[in-house]
């Protein structure tokens, strides 16, 4: 997203809230024990409305329906095609209902209404037309091979998925996990963020009106600590699709481990943006603000630390001290508004207090560095932090929230070094005009994307993932959908003949 992308012209709505049930074996119905919870929005830190809260009879309930619908054959037994066309109605569902996607997800995550409608509802619809289009290229091979024998290679889907996703992109990193799963025949148990579950809701009822059959796709709604660990240890799940924390990630993949099952993780992320003297100061500033502002800092592939080379280093301070004040802030359902709230009163609570931190261990604020006192929402001004040590907190670990980090450099391969300083390896950013420069840097950085002269530049056949502490395997492209396939290798003996 770019802080000038052109508003939509669709008028805002009253939100229409999905039923706040379980989804299990293609139906609706309350958790077993009758239990609720609360769901508030961000922007007001009232209550919107309510949801089942799921025991882990639930969840058992669930994956057993899952199982039953991929041992039937119901799904992973269709052509490759059909479930294409099946994902291509999802996809057109989607832009029937954008809006109610759209303000659904505004008023639970908090996000301004124009980023929902053109970052997560557009983002979420493009991966399910984009691995529809896949699924008419579902092909195996065949192999030469020593010897009179024949063999060719196919691919089969796992068989159960667990998807299991966080509170800041419920619908984006959903359909990532959804969608490539579907088209390769695989069945579903979704557990949404506890604190976001409207949009995972939406979305059962539009895959069930797209002609996904019951049991295929199953939603439980609850709390992680409760359902999360029963669901990943499950032994009739077959692999694991989490985002979320670094620490909550290395949990699931130790418990995942214990019935040897498949498990795909993106974690945490701390990227570095590097800003070289010889870039395009206008639209690098414009891309440093929106790497940092971008879904209020909470995105695992935001830009929060900016390294800026030592001669533009006090001009660059002081761009962002004028410009920030004037990016719009508050109102989600203002369609001007950028920056909106915290997802939630934790939330909030954890980036200010890594910004009070900060502050003690020396850190110049150049701009903001406070809550916001807005409607009862759970506001934090976007803040720009300088002259912090390298080892300080809120330069080595992930604050999720809108604050900027800014160190200086003096050559190339200070940069890398810096920029390679943190336990993770997500994502990063090069501002230059130099493009065999960014070139050279980009091969030493440590992470799974890099984007050149702009930022969160993401397309659905493009694939992201973490190393080091953010985690392994890949979300977008057909990475993606390869990590919900295995290969089965079959094998003829031609010097056996037929049976006389």
């Amino acid at each position: 997203m770019t802080l000038t992308e052109p508003k939509p012209k669709t008028a805002p709505t009253t939100p229409a809230f999905p039923p706040g049930q379980l989804f299990i074996g293609g139906t609706w119905r309350e958790a077993s024990d009758g239990g609720r919870m609360d769901v508030v929005a961000p922007a007001t830190g009232a209550k919107i409305t309510d949801v089942a809260k799921a025991t882990t009879a639930d969840v058992d309930a669930a994956v057993a329906a899952a199982r039953a619908a991929f041992d039937s054959g119901v799904w992973s037994g269709l052509s490759s095609r059909e479930r294409s066309r099946i994902l291509q109605r999802a996809y057109v569902l989607m832009r029937e209902r954008t809006e109610e996607l759209a303000q659904a997800e505004s008023a639970n995550v908090g996000k301004p209404i124009t980023f929902a409608r053109i970052i997560d509802v557009n983002n979420a619809a493009e991966l399910y037309e984009y691995y529809a289009s896949l699924g008419h290229h579902l092909d195996g091979s065949v192999r030469e091979t020593t010897g009179n024998t024949h063999a060719y290679v196919k691919t089969e889907p796992l068989g159960v998925v667990a998807a299991i996703t966080p509170f800041n992109f419920p619908l984006i990193l959903s359909s990532s996990k959804i969608a490539p799963a579907l088209i390769a025949g695989n069945t579903i148990v979704h557990k949404p963020a506890g604190d976001t579950p409207l949009s995972a809701l939406l979305m059962a009822q539009i895959l069930k009106d797209a002609g996904v059959p019951d049991g295929v796709f199953n939603v439980v709604t609850g709390s992680g600590a409760t359902l999360g660990d029963h669901l990943v240890g499950h032994p009739d799940v077959d692999k694991v699709a989490f985002t979320g924390s670094t620490e909550i990630g290395a949990h699931a993949a130790q418990l995942a481990g214990k019935t040897l099952k498949s498990f795909t993780a993106e974690l945490g992320g701390n990227a570095a943006n590097i800003l070289f003297a010889d870039a395009d100061l206008n639209a690098a500033i414009h891309t440093v603000i929106g790497a940092f502002v971008f879904n209020t800092g909470q995105f695992c592939m935001a830009g929060p630390r900016l390294l800026v080379e030592r001669p533009i280093y006090e001009v660059v301070l002081g761009i962002l001290a004028d410009a920030l004040p004037h990016v719009p802030f508050g109102d989600i359902t203002n369609p001007e508004t950028v920056i909106g709230p915290l997802a939630s009163a934790t939330q909030l609570e954890k980036v200010a207090a890594i910004v009070e931190r900060a502050k003690a261990a020396g850190a110049r604020v150049v701009t903001g560095g406070e809550k916001v006192d807005l409607n009862g929402g759970f506001y934090y001004s976007p803040t720009v932090l300088a002259d912090l040590p390298a080892d300080a907190e809120a330069i080595v670990e992930e604050t999720f929230g809108p604050v900027l980090t800014v160190q200086p450099f003096d050559t190339e391969e200070e940069a890398i070094q810096l920029a390679n300083s943190t336990r993770y390896g997500l994502a990063s950013g090069i501002q230059t005009a130099d493009l065999a420069k960014a070139h050279r840097v980009a091969a030493q950085l440590d992470a799974g994307i890099t984007w050149v002269n702009g930022w969160a530049l993401l397309d659905p056949a493009v694939p992201f993932g973490g190393v080091k502490n953010s985690g392994w395997g890949r979300e977008g492209g057909p990475e993606a959908m390869a990590s919900y396939q295995r290969s089965h290798s079959i094998v003829f003996n031609l010097d056996q003949g037929p049976a006389r």
